[in-house]
């Protein structure tokens, strides 16, 4: 293994490579959405990014379900309908370096309910990429089972929420790196290091290494995380939310290029990399660390209709379709969860946005827009299911998970921003990603002016074509 600072000088230097792509990336448009039945002749054109619907406020519980590594070829890429997996005639005609075999890999239907765990850190995310070939998957996983697939024998739940629901197709990671930078993101718009607590003006940009938590066995200090988060404005504005955390394990490694370590474990009181907020500063200050508690307690307030307005969970290792966990068990946790909601009495008004935090090394052949210099990273699966989704249909918008915090800033917030110009608490970060003239607008997923849609209640452990390990 090579020493770490040597891997992380390196990473910076391909980055500079991924940078250099976004003057000609930029120009992707921003395409409109379209119903299932008419996808194939869809209409694409720019899209406005002013502020959402008025219909929004009715949506009165925004639940973020965020599983693990997967891209969207690899569980939507034959979807009908979809940008997916370039076919002539029908067949797959796309084929990438395999080295190890000497020759080029197409992708294939993988039944395996286990899949490999490829390698996901910011300098596989530029090899994956290689200037816009897309053609890295197999020489960075030393596998051609990088380039499978799975159909919708194989994950059936998540296919039927497609097709009753709405299927994203154009949404990427909000950055080109792993879980940990990822998870910031999700809840701050920004990765980053900072020097001393309670001065957001003493953090800088960190894409690659933000500092790591202890839980992964180490004895320097806890990481300082003073940049201003979305709870704060959260907080600010008497708007309820909960980071619920299924108590387990976390698979990824310390070291964002390696693959193979010991599961680190997690629970509500152990901030994590997939658990960061109890780390930042506003978090403590506003004393909101209890926020931040076990699933448990989001199964019973679903049950009962008590959830905050704004909810994130957190899956554990086995759990997360991370591998090697299986995907018959990510799928099985998120159909009880979505069950659950349905059940309970806040399905009427609530939006549930369900994603996989990165791509995990499985092929994907949409080249990622870029930004700024953290991102996008490669495109991920990523659902909306409420009672004012529209019926099956396909947005072919550009997105990040940043347009979910736009979302739940447009609903709840009035519009306002993580902004160091207006939000009070400044920090050095390099935009606001909120405010991209990229990012689509999730509110063109509802037809607000609809009844509410009746639960679609799907078997927790459905029949599938999977074969066991």
């Amino acid at each position: 293994m090579r020493h770490a600072c040597v891997r992380h000088i390196e990473a910076r230097k391909t980055l500079k490579l991924l940078l250099s792509m976004g003057a000609a990336l930029l120009l992707a448009s921003v395409s409109a959405g379209t119903d299932l039945d008419h996808a194939n002749g869809r209409d694409e054109h720019h899209e406005t990014h002013e502020s959402s619907l008025p219909g929004i406020h009715k949506i009165k519980h925004v639940i973020i379900i965020m599983q693990e590594n997967r891209s969207f070829d690899s569980y939507f890429g034959t979807f009908p309908g979809v940008d997916g997996i370039p076919r002539e005639s029908g067949k797959f005609d796309v084929c990438v370096p395999d080295p190890v075999n000497r020759d080029c890999a197409k992708p294939y239907h993988d039944r395996n309910d286990r899949n490999g765990d490829y390698p996901h850190g910011a300098v596989d995310a530029v090899a994956d990429i290689d200037g816009g070939r897309m053609d890295g998957f197999v020489v960075q996983a030393k596998s051609s089972a990088a380039m499978g697939y799975h159909n919708g024998k194989d994950i059936p739940n998540y296919w039927a929420y497609a097709r009753d629901f709405v299927l994203h197709d154009r949404m990427f990671e909000p950055i080109a790196s792993w879980s940990l930078p990822e998870h910031l993101f999700q809840v701050s718009e920004w990765s980053a290091i900072c020097t001393k607590h309670d001065d957001p003006g003493s953090c800088k940009n960190e894409l690659i290494n933000p500092i790591l938590p202890p839980s992964f066995g180490r004895t320097t200090p806890a990481p300082i995380y003073a940049w201003t988060d979305l709870t704060y404005l959260l907080h600010q504005n008497g708007v309820s939310w909960g980071y619920y955390v299924l108590e387990g394990t976390e698979p990824d490694c310390e070291d964002d290029e390696e693959t193979n370590c010991l599961p680190v474990r997690q629970n509500a009181k152990t901030p994590g990399i997939w658990n960061p907020l109890p780390y930042f500063d506003t978090v403590k200050n506003d004393g909101e660390i209890e926020n931040v508690q076990t699933l448990d307690n989001f199964l019973l307030e679903a049950e009962h209709g008590t959830l905050p307005q704004v909810s994130w969970i957190a899956p554990s290792g086995d759990v997360s379709e991370h591998a090697p966990a299986l995907v018959s068990a990510g799928q099985t946790f998120v159909t009880h969860l979505i069950n659950t909601v349905m059940n309970g009495p806040n399905w009427k008004d609530c939006a549930i946005f369900l994603a996989w935090d990165d791509w995990g090394g499985f092929y994907d052949h949409v080249v990622p827009p870029t930004v700024d210099q953290n991102g996008y990273g490669l495109r991920v699966p990523s659902m909306v299911i409420s009672p004012y989704a529209k019926r099956g249909f396909i947005d072919h918008q550009t997105l990040s998970f940043d347009a979910f915090v736009k979302f739940i800033e447009d609903d709840f917030l009035n519009g306002q921003r993580i902004d160091p110009k207006t939000d009070g608490r400044p920090d050095p970060r390099p935009d606001v990603r909120e405010n991209s003239p990229v990012l689509g607008d999730l509110a063109r997923d509802f037809d607000f002016d609809q009844a509410p849609r009746k639960p679609l209640i799907l078997p927790e452990h459905p029949k599938t074509d999977l074969i066991e390990p």
